[in-house]
């Protein structure tokens, strides 16, 4: 199939495609994190990030593929998600930028904002580093560029693109030295040619009915948005004609004698017994939200076409009756407050790292980190929350640094980022915290306490392999020094030891040790026990984090 013209409807198929394709394969792209811990996120911060910029994009009627570029680019910027989210925004923030006065696309409009892209996010990164994103996104743009000067089907410019990056993704091992010891190729460029793929199929045609499936979050959000729309709208419990909210999910086909479900008779059924109905079925289920005053009727139409995997029952009567209790007590709350001088947002994830940094003077805590990076939106909404005229981030994960940066450009008040790597470096640098001080001297001295620091964590190795000529084996417990893994042990609590001892020197006066999710009280005091026991002149503090994937979390000062 030749294009010559890429239209705001053929656009908006490229980039409904590309997200289904990165969503399609975002466990792949996470399992080729070079570390072998149970946290790799590229893949599902690529795929959130463009996830968000499609929504902007599908759910715009314009028929202009520039204002259409122009919804993508704010909407990958606002949900970009760690460093492979940020520059995946930044290469469709030039792009954009490219062809924002532009009604339709040729085959060299489309090869010259791929090339737009890659300068705006070479210029976006601080120290660009080859055999990354960046290489397979600035190889792919000079193939569009060389196709486009001898074709004008839009098709073989993409497919040029495409092929480039695949090409260019490949060479990735040879260019960062890691990615060759550990045998992988690069997992942000592979996200990339993923999304030229997808690019591809929709601009060709090949894929154009692959649409999105509602997966049960996405049921979810649906039944609280009718749940809203129904109850909560009321103004008085008694006003509510159906005040039971009923969920159920069927099998269809199970049990015995079932039914033979047709959609618009079932659907028509529940209709007459409540409002706000909400029916979501393919060939295997269906899930049902529907208000009523008959749950159990509701439950047994619902049995004759198959088993009841899930139910739910509210009354939603007694949580209106909460609702405007608590909206009463939040209409106190909200008369306007005065901004305060300064404000403090750590990221963090782990209820016990959230109160531990309230301790330390920390205003607002974003739940994240490791396992969910925030996106742009999110940490802007934290500084919001701060409710301060200047606020200082601190990301306490490199991956989130991108983000906070995008964040803090468009912050109505003023933010400063002191860059803690890790939780522990963050927890050190409120040691540096001057409520009185202005937001300039705070930012530096805080960055000068993340000198004093030396951080550990303990995790669990999720494959086979050789870094730094150390052998890890699946399932070995691994110690993290400063994000360099140093141990790797079968016996989780003499890694956890031995990683201590590798992080200790003369200077060494403190131990924090912070037990995760998945640590134990006993445990943790057997460590501090081994290692005051070797060292008298060491103290042990132990708190609890709560933190997911990393049992312990250790900081030695």
């Amino acid at each position: 199939m030749e294009v010559t013209e890429i239209t705001a409807a053929k656009f908006q198929d490229m980039i409904r495609v590309a997200a289904h394709r990165i969503k399609q394969n975002a466990e792949f792209v996470n399992s080729l994190n070079v570390f072998p811990v149970p946290d790799g996120d590229t893949g599902t911060n690529m795929t959130l990030t463009f996830q968000s910029g499609a929504k902007a994009v599908l759910e715009s009627d314009s028929q202009s593929v520039g204002e259409l570029a122009q919804h993508l680019g704010k909407g990958l910027l606002m949900g970009a998600r760690g460093n492979s989210g940020v520059i995946s925004s930044q290469l469709f923030r030039g792009f954009a930028k490219n062809v924002e006065k532009k009604q339709s696309l040729s085959a060299q409009d489309l090869a010259d904002a791929f090339a737009a892209g890659v300068e705006t996010a070479y210029k976006a990164v601080m120290k660009p580093v080859e055999g990354t994103i960046l290489t397979v996104a600035r190889e792919a743009a000079k193939a569009g560029l060389k196709s486009a000067a001898s074709s004008d089907d839009a098709v073989v410019v993409m497919a040029a693109v495409t092929k480039a990056a695949k090409r260019a993704l490949a060479k990735t091992p040879e260019l960062l030295a890691v990615l060759k010891e550990v045998g992988v190729v690069d997992s942000g460029g592979q996200g990339l040619v993923f999304l030229y793929e997808g690019f591809s199929e929709g601009l060709s045609g090949e894929a154009a009915d692959d649409a999105y499936v509602p997966d049960e979050e996405e049921m979810d959000e649906m039944v609280n948005a009718t749940h809203h729309q129904g109850a909560q709208a009321q103004l008085n419990p008694d006003d509510i004609v159906y005040g039971y909210c009923t969920e159920m999910m069927v099998e269809l086909g199970k049990g015995e004698h079932p039914k033979s479900f047709d959609y618009e008779a079932f659907r028509n059924y529940l209709n007459t017994l409540g409002d706000s109905t909400l029916v979501v079925a393919d060939d295997e289920v269906v899930k049902v939200h529907v208000h009523t005053e008959h749950p159990g009727t509701v439950f047994r139409y619902g049995q004759q076409y198959g088993t009841l995997a899930k139910i739910k029952v509210d009354n939603m009567r007694l949580q209106h009756e909460s609702i405007i209790e608590r909206e009463e007590a939040i209409q106190q709350e909200d008369k306007p407050q005065p901004l305060a001088e300064i404000g403090v947002v750590a990221i963090a994830a782990g209820a016990g790292l959230g109160e531990l940094f309230k301790s330390l003077g920390v205003t607002t805590v974003l739940s994240g980190g490791q396992t969910m990076n925030p996106s742009t939106n999110d940490i802007l909404d934290a500084i919001t929350k701060a409710h301060a005229k200047n606020v200082i981030v601190l990301p306490d994960n490199s991956n989130i640094f991108m983000a906070a940066d995008e964040a803090a450009k468009a912050a109505e008040v003023n933010v400063a980022i002191v860059k803690s790597k890790t939780i522990n470096q963050g927890m050190t640098a409120m040691l540096g915290f001057n409520p009185d001080a202005p937001l300039a001297e705070n930012q530096e001295q805080m960055t000068e306490e993340l000198a004093n620091v030396i951080s550990g964590s303990v995790t669990q190795s999720i494959r086979d392999t050789v870094i730094d000529g150390l052998e890890i084996k699946k399932d070995d417990w691994m110690g993290i020094i400063d994000n360099k893994i140093k141990v790797s042990e079968e016996n989780r609590q003499q890694a956890t030891i031995d990683m201590i001892e590798a992080m200790l020197d003369d200077d060494s006066e403190i131990i924090t040790l912070i037990i995760g999710e998945d640590g134990s009280r006993q445990e943790a005091d057997a460590i501090s026990q081994a290692i005051t026991g070797a060292h008298e002149d060491l103290e042990v503090e132990i708190h609890e984090g709560d933190q997911p994937v990393y049992p312990y979390l250790v900081s030695v000062e």
